[in-house]
């Protein structure tokens, strides 16, 4: 029956008796109805691997597979077969009807470069910079202060604020008098960088560096400068920082343009190193650099830590200034502002009457540089012949020689009185000055054949910087500024072992070398 009156439709018997036997004759025996079946994946929709089915690039294959996974095996899944018509055929080598496609990325991949191994005929000059960092201690900063903290008369008077003075830098206040006072104020230091981005030979600071470098003009036909770095030297620390980096430039600065020695002393090199408290020590890269073959050493402030006439003066108590107006002479004879040979004469004048077992008497008192000996004992592993030049007197030097291993010492002779044994306050022969110097350590390295490139001179003070001129590197250790601007490399560390880090050696070497 239907419903005409626009209502929902009254299904008929009829309909409804043909579902009811429907639905019996899919009753089983039990009287339940049968569990649908388990959904499966068709064939299409199944991989046997994660990876491949994930891969970005599928490879053509010839047969489509014939195993899918476990799935297979537990519905009892049948393998399709595929059809030849639908097997796509393999097109990866290259043949006259698929010529391959080259794609030019832009990287070499060469095994050999210009700047490494240069053409035949062709010769690069490159640039080795050695960064030493000077202090494993952070650096505070040395920016000149607010002219509000500046002390004023009335500030000094009162009481309640003097504790809150700040000392004047000496670049501040450099005259009291107006007359005299320069027409520029002076210029701040640059702010140290190292309490910033580590105490340490930091990425930061090796990136400034090359940036510094970048700034100067390259050879003609030279188009970029290309860089190479090693640590040769790690801090004790936990981390692990890196205290000593050798960084190889290619090519150098044009020479044309900017000497070695110019470059040495550039402002913006000097200013580099105040900023992140580091020495570079800046040399082409020769087989000479790595192959040092005589090492020459000053004495006093270098091998051993002390002034050895001001350890002579100490010993006089009267007058009670002696040692004092010695210490006096020595340092401005060291920096310069006094003629080696006179002052040195006028010193040992002052020692007349000293006995002449003092220098007997010293020699347990000589501090030993630390890092010395160890340097010797490499030095000598290496076949390197060394010596002693020596502004101070022989008797300690030849001892101190002979303790230490050194082939070489020369220094001044004093005369001894033969019937009292005191000094008389004369030098016998010629003064071991700066000419002096010079000239020994070109008799000894044409003695023992080297040439002079392979000479390094080590030393402090001004009457050294002859002997360090003639050598192929001279290295001022812990020297006064005058050296310190004028010698081809500087150190200013704890021990004189970093040395051989300017001969490209590494802190692991340095200990097989030194054990």
């Amino acid at each position: 029956m239907s419903n005409h009156d626009g209502g929902v439709p009254i299904p008929s018997a009829s309909s409804t008796e043909g579902a009811r036997e429907t639905a019996t004759a899919m009753m089983d025996e039990t009287g339940t109805s049968p569990r649908q079946s388990r959904p499966t994946m068709t064939p299409i929709m199944r991989s046997s691997s994660f990876l491949r089915e994930h891969q970005q690039y599928r490879p053509p294959s010839q047969r489509p597979e014939s195993h899918y996974g476990i799935d297979t095996i537990v519905e009892d899944i049948k393998p399709t077969q595929a059809s030849s018509q639908n097997a796509c055929h393999f097109k990866g080598v290259p043949s006259p009807d698929n010529p391959p496609k080259v794609v030019d990325s832009g990287v070499s991949h060469d095994l050999s470069h210009p700047n490494c191994t240069p053409r035949p005929g062709d010769r690069i000059e490159r640039l080795v910079a050695t960064i030493f960092y000077k202090s494993t201690l952070p650096r505070l900063s040395n920016a000149i202060p607010s002219p509000k903290r500046i002390p004023s008369p009335q500030r000094s008077r009162s009481p309640s604020l003097r504790g809150n003075d700040s000392e004047i830098p000496p670049t501040m206040a450099p005259s009291s008098s107006l007359e005299t006072f320069p027409l520029e104020p002076p210029a701040a230091e640059p702010e140290p960088l190292d309490h910033l981005y580590g105490s340490y030979v930091s990425p930061m600071c090796i990136a400034s560096f090359l940036h510094l470098m970048s700034t100067f003009p390259l050879p003609p036909g030279s188009a970029d400068l290309t860089s190479a770095h090693r640590c040769l030297k790690l801090d004790e620390s936990q981390d692990h920082h890196p205290l000593v980096v050798e960084l190889t430039l290619s090519p150098a600065p044009a020479l044309d343009y900017l000497s070695l020695t110019d470059l040495r002393k550039h402002e913006l090199i000097y200013r580099f190193e105040r900023e992140w408290n580091v020495d570079v020590a800046l040399r082409v890269d020769t087989l000479w650099r790595r192959y040092p073959r005589l090492v020459v050493f000053d004495m006093d402030s270098t091998l051993i830590t002390q002034e050895v006439i001001d350890l002579l003066a100490a010993t006089i108590k009267d007058p009670p200034d002696l040692a004092a107006r010695v210490a006096d002479i020595t340092h401005r004879a060291m920096l310069g502002e006094l003629e080696f040979d006179s002052a040195f004469r006028e010193r040992v004048k002052l020692l007349t009457g000293l006995p002449g077992t003092i220098f007997h008497e010293l020699r347990p008192v000589l501090d030993v540089t630390n890092g010395v000996r160890p340097l010797l004992r490499a030095l000598k592993r290496l076949g390197v012949k060394t010596a002693v030049l020596s502004g101070g007197f022989l008797p300690l030097t030849s001892w101190l020689a002979g303790e230490l291993g050194i082939d070489y010492a020369h220094a001044n002779e004093v005369v001894i009185d033969e019937a009292t044994g005191r000094l008389t306050g004369e030098v016998k022969g010629r003064i071991v000055g700066k000419e002096r110097k010079r000239e020994l350590l070109i008799e000894i390295a044409e003695k023992e054949g080297i040439a002079l490139e392979q000479v390094v001179a080590v030393g402090d003070g001004a009457n050294d910087l002859l002997m360090m001129d003639a050598a192929g590197l001279g290295v001022a250790w812990n020297a006064k500024p005058r050296v310190q601007m004028e010698a081809s490399a500087r150190l200013n560390g704890d021990t004189l072992l970093d040395l051989l880090h300017l001969f490209g050696f590494t802190q692991e070497e340095i200990r097989q070398l030194s054990a």
